[in-house]
């Protein structure tokens, strides 16, 4: 029987990645162009769902509904810019906005219960997500720069937990031993088939 690869590292590194890019333009370090869009649609969207779906394939349900939901975190996000831009739908307000972000930042704080029998690193990456929607979603209700700045610079630390955790998986794997540590608490992290 083949055995099937490990699906997390695609999902880690396209939430990772595409959440430090986003976060440099909240950090207001870069502008929101197609960069981040791009971005959002293929490795945050697509890749993660595609995880997703693997993960599925693996009986994995915690894999599967993470990966999958937040690459359709991003696919959506990305309609909220480009279907006003395209005339089909309003503009969304900052107080819309913030509200999509908190259910995010409730959805992934529920989804961090799941990581407390996993890793330290797992349990960051939910931990730190959680408090970056929640961080967001302030900043957009209030409409305060400096707040969505800090999201932003708390979002960089995020995202780069995830690509952490997805290239460790990666070369702990590939090299049959802890090349990068991810802090064992319990079982293995529920994002590993």
């Amino acid at each position: 029987m083949m055995k099937s690869a490990n699906p997390a590292p695609l999902g880690l590194l396209g939430f990772g990645l595409t959440t430090v890019l986003l976060n440099l333009h909240n950090a207001g370090l870069i502008s929101l162009t197609s960069v981040i869009l791009a971005m959002g649609i293929a490795y945050g969207g697509f890749a993660q769902v595609i995880a997703g779906i693997m993960e599925f394939t693996k009986g994995n349900t915690f894999g599967t509904v993470a990966f999958s939901s937040y690459g359709l975190f991003w696919l959506s996000f990305v309609l909220l810019i480009i279907l006003p831009a395209m005339g089909v739908a309003p503009a969304f307000s900052a107080p819309d906005l913030a509200a999509y972000l908190a259910l995010w930042g409730i959805f992934t704080g529920l989804m961090f219960l799941g990581t407390l029998n996993a890793n330290y690193t797992v349990m960051f990456v939910f931990a730190s997500l959680t408090v970056l929607f929640f961080i967001l979603a302030i900043g957009f209700y209030t409409g305060n720069g400096t707040v969505l700045n800090v999201g932003g610079y708390e979002g960089i630390i995020c995202g780069l937990s995830a690509v952490y955790l997805g290239i460790a998986e990666i070369l702990n794997e590939t090299y049959g031993k802890t090349v990068f540590p991810i802090g064992k608490v319990g079982a293995p992290a529920p994002l590993k088939p």
